[in-house]
């Protein structure tokens, strides 16, 4: 592949304005091109997007484009930055007037260097939030879609729409649906704008002098006047890829325009640089219908601010996943030591989910049609969830993490919306690490709150995900949890439920049905605060689990919680898997009694705080950078 840097613009504006200024301040950059210019930390704008392509394993050879009145300019630079001086192409323009637009720029680049090979282009005298990005992700994607590749971010509130092209994108296939060269207001609702910065297949490039022929004025011979033609007539099959960061000083600006994105690309990668990003996921207790949710089931399902995995993210000089000391042992006092530990907690910890959630990102994101910063950080992790016992652990170490990586990387539910990002959660754990897991878990931990679920087989197979409703959770009953100290793994108590269901047993596929139809009657008495009504469908909820599942495979220890809560008169049910039981006692004075009788029977006991993110006073993010006004995307 080809990369040719374009910048042969006459910055007139810019040039003129700094040449004027009567504070003196820039009188050191009268007469230097746009480009040229310094850029954030010092580096000069075309210092970066050099050091982003200068990559041999990715292009054969780079080129620059430039105009007669700047070349030396761009002659010296090359020297002092190890840019081949034989790679820079004048176009012989001096003026403003003159010039001879970008396309015949990058038309000229091929034709004078015979090139047959696809291209890469980009406007090397563009301002970047962040120009570190993986160059690498964008040629991928490239190959990997039948056509041209723009590059395009998502406009500020303070950026107009007539200022930049702008694109339509469909979100299923990536594909440029219409082009926009600077449309006037309400002429589209998208916010997608365009910048020069494209990947051009080498059978394509014909249609740069097709449409060179029909143009005779520069104005007329800007990129966005070629892809314009080229979408909106269908010649080209074109498709779009979304930086996730700001883009400035397109065309002609002024100084102010200067000095404002420059301070504030600045102070924004400063402040991210500077603090970390904390965020939560809750534990959830499974209410109604599971596990009917991994059997095209409806659920209801809750997040409970008792039990939390927290996951920190902080810019670094390389990618490192701290080991949790607990969780993540790697030191012992003594071979005794070890063999308890290892006896009791087993092999895995929380670092192979950090590590497969990051590699499964970076994989989602280039599916989507994101391109990413190449920035490293540092993650680490806490978490108070108990293990095994059912409350969904792993997905909420996974799910904090993926909440610090879209903070991270200033993504935002439109680029990865609720639906994805739980069925992303669910294959990180089964696909990456072989979790026997069900969706409603990261469902919960994605949406947060009290949600109603349902996982038909039409709703999945059309749409890729479920329907999810967040209910009131305003005035809900006393919910307590109670699990066992030393429990076995959670993920065993599904046996060969599956293979039944999926060989067409009737009496797994009624049971999951009638977990369904009791899913819907308490959302009913939910809705109604028809707590009595309720209790009952929990207990119905255990009782036909356990007619399915048989005593054996539930095991004694459920077992034996299930009858203890029973005989306090408290309704119960599994929350998850196994490990745990959820119970609903209408009767509030015999609560501490049943915590007794639980301690007791060696189990864990607590009443249920309901995490609901309408209300909680405690922020999710608990401490972060706070991007300023003028950051692209904010989350």
């Amino acid at each position: 592949m080809i990369c040719i840097l374009l910048v042969a613009g006459h910055g007139t504006v810019l040039e003129t304005q700094i040449k004027n200024d009567d504070t003196g301040l820039y009188n050191y950059l009268t007469g230097v091109p746009k480009a040229l210019l310094p850029g954030i930390g010092g580096k000069k704008i075309l210092d970066f997007w050099w050091e982003t392509v200068n990559m041999r394993q990715l292009f054969t050879e780079v080129y620059l484009v430039t105009n007669a009145d700047k070349y030396k300019h761009f002659e010296r630079w090359a020297t002092a930055s190890d840019f081949p001086v034989e790679n820079i192409i004048n176009d012989g323009s001096t003026t403003l007037e003159d010039r001879l637009g970008a396309v015949a720029d990058l038309e000229l680049a091929i034709r004078s260097r015979k090139l047959q090979d696809d291209v890469m282009v980009i406007a090397g005298d563009m301002l970047c939030a962040d120009h570190n990005f993986d160059i690498g992700q964008v040629i991928r994607f490239f190959r990997s879609k039948p056509g041209e590749l723009i590059i395009f971010y998502e406009m500020e509130e303070s950026e107009k729409s007539s200022s930049r092209g702008i694109v339509e994108v469909c979100p299923d296939s990536n594909r440029i649906t219409r082009f926009l060269e600077k449309p006037e207001e309400g002429r589209t609702s998208s916010r997608f704008a365009s910048v020069v910065f494209y990947c051009i297949q080498k059978d394509t490039l014909p249609y740069l002098s097709d449409f060179l022929s029909l143009q005779t004025k520069a104005p007329d011979r800007s990129f966005g006047k070629f892809w314009e033609r080229q979408i909106n007539e269908n010649l080209l099959e074109v498709f779009g890829m979304k930086l996730p960061t700001g883009f400035q000083l397109i065309g002609q600006v002024g100084l102010s325009d200067y000095t404002k994105w420059l301070t504030c690309f600045a102070i924004t990668q400063e402040d991210k640089s500077a603090r970390p990003i904390t965020f939560r996921s809750y534990a959830r207790v499974g209410l109604m219908g599971n596990p009917s949710d991994g059997f095209n089931g409806k659920t209801i399902a809750m997040s409970i601010s008792n039990f939390w995995a927290e996951v920190t993210l902080i810019e670094s000089q390389t990618l490192v996943l701290l080991p949790h000391p607990l969780n993540d042992p790697t030191e012992f006092g003594s071979l005794q030591d070890l063999f308890s530990i290892s006896r009791k907690e087993g092999y895995l910890g929380g670092l192979r989910l950090l590590q497969a959630t990051c590699k499964k990102f970076y994989q989602l994101c280039s599916k989507q049609g994101i391109a990413l910063t190449k920035q490293n950080f540092t993650l680490k992790y806490d978490t108070n969830i108990p293990r095994q016992v059912g409350l969904a652990g792993s997905s909420a170490i996974v799910s904090a993490t993926l909440k610090c990586l879209m903070k991270f990387y200033n993504l935002t539910d439109d680029d990865l919306p609720k639906p994805i990002r739980a069925n992303f959660i669910l294959n990180v754990e089964t696909d990456e690490l072989f979790i026997t897991a069900g969706l409603q878990d990261r469902v919960v931990q994605v949406y947060e709150g009290l949600i109603y679920m349902d996982f038909s087989k039409k709703l999945m197979e059309e749409k890729g995900y479920g329907n999810y409703i967040s209910m009131d959770m305003c005035g809900l009953p006393p919910f307590w949890l109670a699990y066992l100290s030393d429990p076995s793994d959670s993920g065993r108590i599904h046996s060969n439920i599956r293979q039944r269901w999926l060989s067409g047993e009737p009496l797994v596929v009624e049971a999951m049905e009638t977990l369904a139809q009791l899913t819907d009657q308490a959302r009913v008495a939910l809705t109604d605060r028809d707590w009595n009504r309720l209790a009952q469908l929990m207990d119905q909820n255990f009782a036909l689990r356990r007619s399915v599942y048989s005593d054996e495979c539930l095991g004694p220890g459920n077992l034996k919680m299930v009858e203890l809560a029973k005989q306090f008169g408290s309704a119960v049910k599994l929350p998850g898997s196994g490990g745990a039981v959820l119970g609903l006692c209408l009767d509030p004075t015999k609560l501490v009694e049943m915590r007794q009788a639980f301690q007791e029977a060696g189990c864990v006991f607590c009443v249920i705080s309901p995490y609901n993110p309408t209300t909680s006073t405690a922020s999710n993010q608990l401490s972060t950078h706070s991007a300023p006004k003028t950051q692209v995307l904010v989350m």
